[in-house]
């Protein structure tokens, strides 16, 4: 055999089995490694750093609350207003995802709406760069299942209102009970939760301290909604009830 051959082979071998096997593995630990260490940087506050270095208000805010230190009000807010089946799911809301396909297959969107649950997020915030391509949509996929395997789903509630960007570098609860309202996560009233969830779609252009008409009005909607909805005990720092 020659060595052009042997040297395609290798690469080969390379690319299809150790690179992706090493893949795999890495991500496993990783995964397994944040179900107890502190998420303290995320890929998009290093693009959102990247993207306004040249602006010399942009600062990143961000400190990690245990899901003790924060308040069961913003959890059930950011729940209402982003993923009212997250306890009941396996990390994908699959009754939103087909009518979002059929919406956009009759031609009623003009591009497919997100569907995304919290864990989907959560995966996505941690460990990719942010981007509207099938190879990202595939890997969040992937960590989705991951993480709601080896996480369960209190831990990642607990990393998502860690990392979720709640304004112009404002990043989780802590910062954005700080900058917003000057108080801390765990001391978030009703109805800042909610404001800071009415944002959560769009936090660059929306501003839970100063609310405009259409926060203010969804921020109302959302907190009707919690009504509605039945929520686990330990959402409130309870440890579940056993038969």
């Amino acid at each position: 055999m020659s060595r052009r051959h042997t040297f395609l082979g290798r690469l080969w071998r390379l690319l299809l089995i150790k690179l992706p096997i090493a893949l795999v593995v890495l991500s496993l630990l990783l995964t397994v490694m944040y179900k107890w260490l502190p998420v303290y940087v995320t890929p998009l506050m290093v693009q959102r750093s990247i993207e306004f270095r040249h602006d010399d208000s942009f600062h990143t805010h961000k400190v990690w609350k245990s899901y003790r230190n924060i308040s069961p009000e913003l959890a059930r807010a950011v729940i209402a207003s982003e993923d009212n089946l997250f306890e009941a799911h396996g990390g994908f809301d699959w009754k939103a995802i087909r009518q979002a396909r059929e919406e956009f297959e009759s031609g009623k969107r003009s591009r497919m709406r997100g569907a995304s649950t919290i864990s989907q997020q959560t995966a996505k915030n941690v460990f990719l760069v942010p981007s509207r391509s099938f190879i990202r949509k595939g890997l969040e996929a992937y960590f989705t299942v991951l993480i709601e395997f080896i996480w369960g789903k209190e831990r990642i509630l607990e990393v998502y209102l860690n990392v979720a960007e709640m304004g112009k570098g404002i990043y989780g609860a802590e910062a954005a009970a700080k900058y917003h309202f000057g108080t801390t996560a765990a001391k978030l009233t009703r109805r800042q939760s909610c404001l800071i969830a009415a944002c959560l779609p769009n936090p660059l252009k929306r501003n839970a301290g100063k609310p405009s008409s259409y926060v203010s009005s969804r921020a109302t909607k959302i907190a009707n909604l919690e009504s509605k909805l039945k929520f686990p005990e330990w959402i409130y720092h309870k440890e579940a009830k056993k038969d």
